[in-house]
C-alpha cells in the first residue's frame, strides 16, 4: 500500500467537528469510535441525527427496527419531520443566519446570483403553494429534469416541502431515457428547463420532454423554465415556471412520517431496466448531512461546490450536505474547462470556495492542459477537495496533491453509492491520507471484505460487502421489492454485497474496480485500474479503460483502450512502446494482448467510465442499458475495432 503524505497535526484534528463530536461522546481514538458505531447501530445514528441537528415535528420513539430483516430495517420509528425544516427552516428562524448565503449559481456564460437562505425559502414556499395549486399531492412523484440553475434547487426543495416525491434526471440523457424514468415512476408532473448551455451551445431539454411525455400518460402538466431562451412546440400541458414563482408563500411544511418517500433516483445496471432507489425524508438527507459534517467537515459559512448533475446522487448530496449543514452550495452550468482550462480554479477563488468536489477523470483532463494554467489563481480558500466517481490512477492524485493542493489541502476520496445515500469509505481528517486509498471505513458503515466463499480476507483482492444497517440505506426499488433483495442480499446471507472489489491491509482500502470488471488471466486476478495507471503514466495518454475478453488459452486477456493527447499519432512505435510500459510494470504474464486507440472512453455526466459499455461493444454483445452515457456516440467505433482489424 501506498505511504501516507498528508498529515493532520494535533491543533488540526482538534479543530475537526469529527474529532470534537468524538471527544464529546468520550473517545480520542477513531479506531475504538468507529467499533463502537458498527457494533451498535442504534446508539451511532441516534448520536449522528442529533449531531447533524435534524429537525423532529413530533420526536421518534426507537432508532432502529429490524422486525422485517435487515434488509428492510427501519429508522426514527414513530417520528415525523420534513427535510425542508432542516435545510432551511432552523436558519432562517434565527437572525444571525438568515441573511447568510445559501446559494451561488454560476452560468457558463460568465453570470451568476446569490440567494440567502431567507431569500430561498421565499421562493421555495411560493412554488410549493403553486404546486399545489395544480394539483400536487402528498406522494405524487414530480420528475426533475433540468440543468444545473437555481430553479432546479428551488424546484426540488418546493416539491418536498408539500410531501411529494422528487424524482431527478440526468440533466443529459435524450428522451427514450427519460421516458422509462417518467414511466417507471408514474410521475404526474414533470418540471424542466427549454435548454442549458454546453461549451458555448444551447441544449434543448424541451424538446426531449414533449417527445418522452407521447409514452407516457401519467404525465398532466409540465412546468416549464424559460432559461436558454430557445424555442420549442406549446403543448396544453405546459405551465410557465413564472405562474408558480407569483403565487403567495406556503409556509407549513407537510409533516412526514421519518421514511415516508422523498426521492426516487435511478441508477443503471449492467443489464435490465434502471433500478428506482426509494429514499426517504430521515434517510438520504441525514446520511449526506453527516458525511459532508463529519466526513468532510464541511460546517456553517463554508461554501461548497461540487462538479456534477441533479440526475446523478451527487447532486442531491450537495444540495443536503450543504444546506443542512448551514453551509453555501455553490453550483456551475456547464464544463469546468470552458472557455479555458482554468474556469475551475477561477470560481474557487472568485467564489472563495472552501470544499471542492471533483472526478478523477476531470483532474486527468485538467492535468493534461499543463501546470501554466494554475499559475495565476491561488485557490487559498480550499479547505479540502472530495473525489467520487472512480478509483484513481497515482500520477493524476499527486499532481493534484502536489501543483493544485500544494501539499496543504487534504485529498478526501469518497466511495459508495445511490444506493448507500453517501459514502463507505472516506479519508477522515483525523488520520494521515495516501494516494489513491481510503484511511477508514467511514461511522456506521461495517465494512468487509470477502472471498468467494464469504470468508473475510486481506492483502488479496475480495468482494465488499455491509453487515450492518446504516441510515440512508435505500428503502427498496420502487415498486420492485424482489429485484431489490435479488441484487444486493442474496448472495451472503444478510449481507449487502455492493459489487466492488476492494484491496484491504488492515489499515488502508484500495477499490480496484467495479467485481465485474475485474481479470482473471491464467488464475491471475487483477483490476483494470493497474493497467490504466500504468498506461497514463505515458506522456501521449490522456485517459486509458482496460477489459477482460475471453481465450481459450488464459481463460481471459487484457484489451487496452487509449485516448491520445490531441495530435499525438498511434504509430506501430507508440504502441510497442505502451507495451513495453505496461510489461515492465506488472509482467510479461499480464501484459496486454492489444492496444486500441479510441476518441473517448465511454462515461456518464459524472466522468464515471463505463467499461461494461466497452467490454460489449468490443465483443459485439447486448449493450444493455446506455442511457446513463454523456457521450454515446463512441460507441460504435468501439464496436467496429474488432471488423477493422479482419478487414
Amino acid at each position: 500500500m501506498k505511504q501516507a503524505v498528508w498529515f493532520p497535526d494535533e491543533e488540526y484534528k482538534a479543530n475537526t467537528r469529527l474529532f470534537q463530536w468524538m471527544q464529546s461522546l468520550g473517545y480520542e481514538d477513531y479506531e475504538t469510535f468507529y467499533e463502537k458505531s458498527i457494533e451498535d447501530p442504534a446508539w451511532l445514528w441516534e448520536e449522528a441525527e442529533r449531531a447533524v441537528g435534524y429537525q423532529w415535528m413530533r420526536p421518534y420513539t426507537e432508532v432502529l427496527d429490524l422486525a422485517n430483516g435487515i434488509p428492510f430495517a427501519k429508522w426514527y420509528l414513530d417520528g415525523t419531520c420534513n427535510v425542508v425544516e432542516s435545510a432551511l427552516s432552523r436558519w432562517i428562524a434565527e437572525d444571525d443566519t438568515k441573511t447568510k448565503q445559501a446559494l451561488i449559481w454560476e452560468g457558463e456564460n460568465g453570470t451568476s446570483k446569490s440567494f440567502t437562505y431567507e431569500e430561498l425559502d421565499t421562493l421555495v414556499s411560493r412554488v410549493a403553494n403553486g404546486l399545489k395549486h395544480l394539483g400536487i399531492e402528498k406522494g405524487d412523484r414530480v420528475t426533475i429534469y433540468m440543468p444545473m440553475i437555481p430553479e432546479t434547487v428551488v424546484a426540488m426543495l418546493a416539491v418536498m416541502k408539500i410531501g411529494a416525491i422528487i424524482s431527478p434526471i440526468f440533466s443529459g440523457f435524450a428522451s427514450d431515457a427519460v421516458m422509462t424514468r417518467v414511466q417507471a415512476a408514474g410521475a404526474k408532473m414533470i418540471i424542466t428547463a427549454d435548454g442549458f448551455a454546453r461549451r458555448g451551445k444551447t441544449v434543448s431539454l424541451k424538446d426531449e420532454v414533449d417527445k418522452a411525455c407521447e409514452h407516457c400518460p401519467s404525465v398532466e402538466k409540465v412546468v416549464i423554465v424559460r432559461h436558454a431562451g430557445n424555442d420549442y412546440t406549446p403543448h396544453d400541458y405546459d405551465i410557465s415556471w413564472s405562474v408558480l414563482e407569483k403565487d403567495k408563500p406556503f409556509t407549513h411544511a407537510e409533516e412526514m412520517k421519518s421514511d415516508d418517500p422523498l426521492m426516487l433516483i435511478y441508477t443503471s445496471g449492467t443489464t435490465g431496466k434502471p433500478k428506482g432507489t426509494v429514499h426517504t425524508h430521515a434517510g438520504f438527507p441525514l446520511k449526506a448531512a453527516f458525511d459532508a459534517g463529519f466526513g468532510m467537515n464541511v460546517k456553517q459559512g463554508d461554501r461548497v461546490l461540487w462538479i456534477t448533475d441533479m440526475g446523478w446522487m451527487m447532486g442531491p448530496f450537495l444540495l443536503f450536505g450543504s444546506l443542512l449543514n448551514g453551509a453555501t452550495m455553490v453550483i456551475y452550468e456547464g464544463v469546468p474547462d470552458f472557455p479555458e482550462p482554468d474556469r475551475l480554479w477561477e470560481m474557487v477563488d472568485r467564489y472563495e470556495v472552501t470544499h471542492l468536489g471533483i472526478s478523477p477523470t476531470l483532474i486527468r483532463s485538467l492535468m493534461a492542459k499543463g501546470d501554466s494554467w494554475l499559475e495565476k489563481h491561488s485557490l487559498q480558500s480550499l479547505e479540502v477537495i472530495g473525489s467520487t466517481g472512480e478509483p484513481w490512477n497515482p500520477d493524476p492524485w499527486m499532481w493534484l496533491f502536489e501543483t493544485v493542493c500544494k501539499k496543504r489541502v487534504p485529498i478526501c476520496n469518497y466511495s459508495g453509492g445511490t444506493e448507500i445515500s453517501g459514502g463507505i469509505f472516506g479519508n477522515v481528517l483525523i488520520k494521515p491520507i495516501a494516494p489513491i486509498s481510503f484511511n477508514a471505513s467511514l461511522p456506521g458503515m461495517a465494512a468487509v471484505v470477502l472471498d468467494e466463499n464469504g470468508s473475510p480476507v486481506q492483502n488479496e483482492v475480495g468482494e465488499l460487502c455491509l453487515e450492518k444497517p446504516w441510515v440512508g440505506m435505500t428503502k427498496s426499488f420502487w415498486e420492485e421489492d424482489d429485484r431489490y433483495v435479488s441484487t444486493y442480499w442474496s448472495r451472503f446471507e444478510n449481507k449487502w454485497v455492493h459489487g466492488d472489489w476492494v484491496l484491504y491491509d488492515g489499515e488502508q482500502y484500495i477499490i480496484t474496480g467495479r467485481s465485474d470488471d475485474t481479470l482473471n488471466i491464467a488464475g491471475k486476478r487483477i483490476g483494470p485500474a493497474e493497467y490504466e495507471s500504468i498506461l497514463v503514466k505515458h506522456c501521449d495518454v490522456v485517459e486509458a479503460g482496460a477489459i477482460g475478453v475471453p481465450d481459450e488459452l488464459k481463460g481471459e486477456v487484457c484489451h487496452c483502450f487509449v485516448v491520445l493527447r490531441e495530435g499525438t499519432a498511434f504509430t506501430p512505435e507508440l504502441k510497442k512502446e505502451l507495451l513495453s510500459l505496461v510489461n515492465s510494470h506488472i509482467g510479461k504474464a499480464l501484459c496486454p494482448k492489444d492496444i486500441h486507440v479510441v476518441e473517448d472512453l465511454p462515461k456518464t455526466r459524472n466522468s464515471k467510465v463505463m467499461r461494461r459499455v466497452i467490454k460489449a461493444a468490443f465483443l459485439g454483445r447486448e449493450l444493455g442499458d446506455l442511457s446513463s452515457l454523456v457521450n454515446p456516440e463512441v460507441v460504435p467505433y468501439i464496436q467496429g475495432i474488432q471488423s477493422q482489424k479482419q478487414s
